[in-house]
């Protein structure tokens, strides 16, 4: 669905900057402290342009994982970052999303900062921008990292 870029039959542009997670998560020494890391890139996808979109961007992709983490550390981390990234004065909205690799997944938006969300063309008259999707680490992705779910959670 996202393939893009092809440089060679075996080779792709990324897509997606995820790929990092699983790595740090099957390498990572939990008695030496929960995982935090953010994985940032450039990422290509088949995608028209227009004022919202583009066939090349940056992607940040984060994860966190120790025991008891819950939808409101999701919720408290991504409100912090997206009022330091796009303003203070920015609301922020979750919206309940589907991720294969998440459970719950949300999508987040931030009140659009040309209109004040009041709906204009770069909102889409809706008063909001998309402006990225996240969850709480599905246990099958932890099983498959060789973290125990029983233990520890996670939110990406």
């Amino acid at each position: 669905m996202q393939d893009t870029f092809y440089l060679s039959d075996e080779l792709l542009m990324r897509t997606q900057t995820s790929a990092q997670e699983g790595r740090d998560m099957e390498a990572h020494d939990f008695t030496k402290g929960p995982l935090k890391m953010i994985s940032p890139g450039v990422v290509y996808r088949r995608d028209d342009d227009d004022a919202t979109h583009s066939h090349q961007f940056h992607q940040i992709e984060g994860l966190v994982v120790d025991k008891n983490i819950s939808m409101a550390d999701l919720k408290g981390t991504l409100d912090a970052l997206c009022r330091h990234v796009f303003g203070p004065d920015r609301e922020i909205r979750f919206r309940p999303s589907y991720f294969p690799f998440t459970e719950p997944s949300v999508e987040v938006d931030v009140s659009c900062f040309n209109c004040g969300g009041e709906g204009c063309r770069i909102c889409k008259y809706t008063g909001w921008i998309e402006v990225l999707g996240a969850g709480l680490t599905h246990p099958n992705v932890l099983k498959m990292s060789g973290i125990d779910p029983n233990e520890y959670s996670g939110f990406a």
